[in-house]
């Protein structure tokens, strides 16, 4: 769909906002915590790409590669300024127990494999794509998934009574 030409038409670029904004903003929530967050990153993606249209290069991969990509360098710059302010507000925790129990165990693991297996399990990346994303070679890949998927399974059975 997305071209560098016809990025700098704005119908063109509404559609893909409509196509990729939630998959970004679910992606940038489960990375900051915070939905109001979620919400200012992902504008600032798209922003970016608003921008920026020449920095996308179709030959180097697709459109919502290169969008995850630029979300992930947003959270983490938002976490290096607001280290501090790491709290999740009630109204945003899950209300049934299931929920509970796989939020706090995703949010237990790093960074990296969290993000990793999100992309992974939830938005259905291929390894390729997320070596691309992530910027990590397909090995790594592959390692942190199977590191996150063995610290979630320890961290399950030992809330199972």
């Amino acid at each position: 769909m997305a071209d560098q030409d016809s990025l700098f038409e704005p119908a063109a670029f509404d559609r893909l906002y409509r196509q990729q904004g939630s998959p970004i903003r679910k992606f940038l929530r489960l990375s900051v915590g915070n939905s109001a967050v979620a919400d200012d990153l992902t504008q600032e993606t798209f922003l970016h790409l608003w921008r920026r249209p020449a920095s996308f290069d179709p030959e180097r991969g697709g459109i919502k590669a290169y969008l995850l990509g630029i979300a992930r360098k947003k959270a983490a710059d938002w976490w290096r300024h607001n280290r501090s302010d790491t709290t999740i507000p009630a109204e945003q925790l899950p209300t049934t127990a299931d929920c509970l129990v796989i939020r706090d165990a995703l949010n237990r693991l790093p960074e990296d494999m969290r993000t990793v297996l999100w992309l992974r399990e939830v938005e259905g990346y291929s390894y390729e794509e997320l070596a691309d994303i992530l910027k990590i070679p397909v090995g790594t890949v592959r390692s942190r998934l199977h590191s996150a998927r063995q610290q979630l399974r320890t961290i399950w059975l030992k809330e199972i009574p």
